[in-house]
């Protein structure tokens, strides 16, 4: 049926499907008027998360916030590894722990997520099984979580197989899991395709082009790998919900060959682009623009410290505002205030940092 309305002069106007939509869907009206803090409707959950969902996290270093926010604000967040009494708070997360619902460290890339759960649930057993230094061992998929390594290789292994139960039971139990889509550069084994996270060499081992080969994951392959994790982890748990962000932290570094400018845009721009395939076909799938928040044009990089790369305390805040305000009951939100302008900041650990000349 042909619309049509009439403008302020009485002439006729023809209707388009631009006429009806709400002012979120105008750049104008959601964007270039609006306080680049007070941009409403940018997210809206697809599903309802309350303190009895068993949330779990995972992923790259921006995602560190994710999981203390949560813990601040009385969610049901779990922890398979917590650290022993004895361990100082600020010492924690050097050892890995208290960074995401297990000790696995950072997860850059879908191939490590399946991987991780592979292991798990010994679907694949690496041929790497561990780098030596000055005497010290270290796991190759884990290099960080131990400072100085470990004593042993039979220590190592039997940490190994501690904390790959710890991960299948929380594949096993959650209700939710929010993951952190950081990078889309990897190096691979070349024997087995196991995918490191981190150079060989960098934090320990040392590196053989015989042996690994850079690899930079596409489109494609990356939505490939998280549906195969997705198809896996609904086998042993039906119904768990997945939600998905996109780190906002640019690369440290890039091995492509391309400034590493261009190097972050490419991978922000895939990582961004299978969240948004995720989203659109899969009802269990959420996403939520934690890039968009921190990067987006009208935050004019604000959010970012003197090095353009790590993101303030308050752009931390400001990012997790959002999902709050849909997530929480309206009386907790009332009562849950906190001035932005009064955190501390709080560093996570991001192991990209080490493959800074500079550091290594």
């Amino acid at each position: 049926m042909l619309l049509i309305k009439l403008n302020l002069l009485g002439n006729v106007m023809m209707s388009n499907p631009y006429d009806n939509l709400p002012d979120n869907a105008f750049w104008r009206k959601a964007v270039a008027e609006k306080h680049p803090l007070n941009i409403e409707s940018i997210y809206k959950k697809k599903f309802v998360i309350n303190n009895k969902h068993k949330i779990a996290s995972a992923g790259s270093c921006f995602a560190q916030h994710i999981g203390r926010k949560l813990r601040e604000h009385s969610f049901n967040y779990m922890d398979y590894e917590p650290a022993p009494k004895i361990l100082a708070q600020q010492l924690r997360a050097g050892f890995g722990y208290e960074m995401y619902s297990a000790r696995y460290g950072n997860i850059y890339t879908a191939r490590q997520l399946i991987q991780l759960f592979e292991r798990a649930f010994d679907e694949f057993t690496p041929k790497e099984d561990y780098w030596e230094n000055d005497g010290a061992f270290f796991d190759p998929f884990r290099p960080t979580i131990e400072k100085g390594g470990y004593a042993s290789l039979d220590e190592l292994h039997i940490c190994r197989r501690s904390h790959l139960k710890k991960v299948r039971q929380l594949f096993l139990d959650m209700d939710v899991f929010i993951f952190t889509l950081g990078l889309t550069e990897a190096w691979i084994s070349k024997e087995d395709g196991a995918v490191f996270p981190l150079c060989p060499g960098t934090v320990a081992g040392s590196f053989d082009a015989d042996k690994y080969e850079f690899h930079n994951f596409t489109y494609s392959e990356i939505v490939k790998d998280m549906l195969k994790f997705m198809n896996k982890l609904n086998q042993v748990n039906k119904g768990v919900k997945l939600i998905l962000t996109v780190s906002p932290v640019p690369l440290t570094a890039t091995a492509t060959g391309n400034h590493v400018l261009t190097a972050t845009t490419y991978s922000k721009s895939v990582l961004r682009a299978v969240a948004g395939e995720l989203y659109q076909n899969h009802p269990r799938v959420d996403y939520y623009p934690s890039y968009e928040l921190v990067t987006g044009a009208p935050m004019r990089s604000m959010f970012f410290e003197p090095n353009m790369r790590s993101v303030v305390p308050k752009g931390v805040e400001h990012v997790l505002s959002y999902f709050l305000q849909e997530h929480l009951p309206e009386k907790q939100q009332q009562t849950d205030q906190r001035d932005p302008e009064s955190q501390q900041d709080e560093d996570v650990i991001c192991d990209e940092v080490l493959l800074e000349a500079g550091l290594l």
